[in-house]
Order: C-alpha cells, then sequence, then structure tokens
C-alpha cells in the first residue's frame, strides 16, 4: 500500500510546517490539507512505502525512485541513501522557534539565563546588577575539576538577577545569572 506522506495533514484538515536540518543546512517542509508538499515552496509528489523488515523505505519522489534505510535516534533520523549516511533532525514549526530561542540564549518572555553546565564553585561574577552586557562578554568563572571556566552572555541586554557570589558551591543547570534583553535590542529584531 502506497501511502501519501502528507496524509497526516489531511486528516487533521491543517497545514503543517516543518524544518529539517541536513548537514548544517535547513529546509523548510510544508504540507497542505490535501497532502502536497513543498520543501523550500518547490512542489514535489511524494509517496513512500515502509517495507516490513530492516528500515528499508522505498520512496517516489517527483517520479524519482529512491531506496532508502531509516532509523530513528532519539534526536533525529539517520538516513542511508545511496551510500551516503544522512543525520536529520525534523521538528515542526513550534519546536524549532523554541529551539531558535534556545540557541540563542533568549527565552520566550526576553530573559536569558546563564546555567552552570557542571557541578563546581564559583570563581568570580564578573558583573553586576543593571549592568549591560554584549553576547559573549564573560559573566562567570566557575571551577570545576581543578580547571575554571568562563561563563559568557548568550546575548546583549541588561543583567536583572545575580544568583550567586564568589566562594559559592553549585549544581548542575543552577541558574546563575539572568539577562533580559534590553529595548534597544529589542528593536533590532
Amino acid at each position: 500500500m502506497v501511502k501519501p506522506l502528507g496524509a497526516l495533514a489531511a486528516l487533521n484538515e491543517v497545514k503543517m510546517k516543518y524544518i529539517a536540518t541536513v548537514r548544517d543546512q535547513e529546509f523548510t517542509i510544508d504540507i497542505d490539507t490535501d497532502g502536497r508538499i513543498q520543501i523550500n515552496g518547490e512542489p514535489y509528489e511524494v509517496d513512500y512505502r515502509r517495507l516490513p523488515s530492516g528500515g528499508v523505505t522505498s520512496l517516489l519522489m517527483n517520479h524519482r525512485s529512491l531506496a532508502a534505510v531509516v532509523e530513528e535516534r532519539i534526536n533525529h533520523w539517520e538516513v542511508l541513501i545511496e551510500g551516503e549516511l544522512y543525520s536529520v533532525q525534523v521538528q515542526d514549526e513550534r519546536a524549532y522557534r523554541l529551539s531558535r530561542l534556545r540557541l540563542s540564549g533568549l527565552g520566550v518572555d526576553g530573559e536569558a539565563s546563564v546555567s552552570s553546565p557542571m557541578p563546581g564553585i564559583i570563581v568570580a561574577v564578573r558583573v553586576s546588577e543593571g549592568q549591560a552586557v554584549r553576547q559573549g562578554d564573560k559573566v562567570i568563572i566557575l571551577e570545576s575539576m581543578k580547571m575554571e571556566n568562563e561563563l559568557r552572555a548568550p546575548c546583549d541586554g541588561i543583567v536583572t538577577h545575580i544568583h550567586v557570589s564568589a566562594g559559592a558551591n553549585v549544581d548542575k543547570d543552577q541558574v546563575l545569572i539572568v539577562i533580559s534583553q534590553d529595548h534597544e535590542t529589542q528593536g533590532e529584531e
């Protein structure tokens, strides 16, 4: 039985949008309510069949036949096509936007937290509340396993909260400081 890739979209009666990332290149995939697919704005006819063994998928894309071995991993898919192995991350539009915010260090509320990446001791706090910082500025020095680690501001903004001081023991993922995006920076986006 051949299934259109967009069958789920037709069932839900909503347009779906996904972002697939392959080798640092992003592809926007739109699936409309009729199961039609566009990749980066270009329409494609896509049908696939998952064969019963070995994770093999038969793919028909714009009348071109491809065989692929597809295996799901924790946070990505591994796809083997014509001897080439690809690691593919697929996110719906909402998850993609949230991950971009996390990568920028900026939360949905316009605040970014600098958290401890590991347990350790705070050697120095290089900023004070109310201080303006730029992305990449050193804000905290953390000692862990006899090594000093420089923690940097994930975005431009104003330091609004400092939760630690020099000499404090901290746990992994503990929030150390909070940076709010300043009005000047917000206007640039």
